[in-house]
């Protein structure tokens, strides 16, 4: 009866070990995953500033004081 117990005993403890193991892999699994996103998340970041500085850019030559020639009709 002690054999059998200490099988199942140990039976028991392979099975934790391996649940363990899946739960570790699944895990590291979602955090590369999450590292992925990381860099997706920043480059979307890179993407916008660099949007908002073109915008920037196109605002102030559209507002900047033309020089040269000027018709009557243009300001």
């Amino acid at each position: 009866m002690v054999n059998i117990q200490i099988m199942r005993v140990f039976t028991r403890i392979r099975r934790l070990l391996e649940s363990h193991a899946e739960i570790l892999k699944t895990l590291e699994e979602i955090q590369a995953k999450d590292i992925e996103q990381d860099k997706q998340i920043l480059l979307i970041f890179e993407y916008l500033k660099q949007l908002e500085e073109y915008k920037t850019q196109q605002q102030f030559i559209h507002e900047r004081r033309r020089i040269g020639f000027k018709r009557e009709n243009e300001t």
